[in-house]
């Protein structure tokens, strides 16, 4: 991997992570073109670090009010709704987490995760906007989606934030859940890689191009994507989705 490689991977996951298309499935899809072979998914991991930071740097002022406000009982409420949504994603991950890394071979997986996840964006236009309390029950429902959407091409942010609005959350509470609870799964995955990778590739001038040009793009985007929910103009991802996977099906 070159450090141009580096960066338009960079770029790819920043892009991607937040606008509900994917990240795992196009960084499946840029490695392939560019040539790139990492050992396992660690470019995934890594880039994914990247938006993760995004995501602290983003939120922060919500993140350092659940902590200063800790005592309060709406606080540990909203605290134990991202523990019960952070479950399913552990548990799963654990479990099948060999079977998960080989599915980022498969391009044909990629391409049809991609179309579902097109259908689904595109079914939240048919929904009706309520503005409804987040609740265990919720929270819960949330985290299986996040679970499921460790396939790759299936779109993190674009399941929770569809499963959210389905369940009657604003797309701001829907969005902000949502990304609060990637950074426990994120950071997990991060660290399990971490612990089985060999040192000098970790360090790799490449990956951390890699994880900087994903924190700097993944920012950008995800403030856009903020703004793009609240103009109710979060479905028309669905056609870009759909379009990705019906490509690269015809490309194989």
């Amino acid at each position: 991997m070159t450090l141009f490689d580096a960066i338009i991977l960079g770029i790819i996951q920043g892009v991607t992570e937040f606008l509900p298309i994917s990240s795992s499935g196009h960084l499946v899809l840029g490695q392939a073109l560019l040539g790139v072979d990492s050992p396992g998914n660690v470019v995934e991991v890594v880039t994914h670090l990247g938006t993760l930071l995004s995501v602290i740097w983003v939120f922060w002022k919500d993140l350092s009010s659940i902590l200063i406000s800790f005592q309060n009982q709406d606080t540990q409420k909203y605290i134990l709704f991202l523990i019960m949504g952070t479950l399913p994603a552990v548990i799963i991950g654990l479990a099948a987490r060999d079977m998960i890394t080989d599915l980022f071979d498969s391009i044909p997986m990629v391409a049809g995760s991609l179309i579902f996840t097109g259908i689904i964006l595109l079914l939240t236009q048919k929904l009706n906007r309520k503005n409804k309390q987040l609740n265990l029950k919720t929270g819960l429902l949330i985290g299986l989606t996040q679970a499921f959407a460790m396939i790759p091409g299936i779109s993190r942010s674009g399941m929770t934030i569809s499963t959210g609005l389905a369940l009657g959350l604003s797309g701001k509470d829907a969005a902000k859940f949502s990304f609060l609870l990637a950074i426990p799964v994120i950071a997990g995955a991060g660290l399990l890689t971490v612990l089985d990778t060999q040192p000098g590739i970790i360090m790799m001038p490449q990956l951390l191009l890699a994880f900087f040009s994903a924190f700097i793009v993944g920012t950008i985007s995800l403030k856009w994507l903020l703004g793009l929910l609240e103009s109710g103009k979060f479905h028309r991802f669905g056609y870009y989705c759909i379009m990705v996977g019906l490509i690269t099906y015809s490309a194989i």
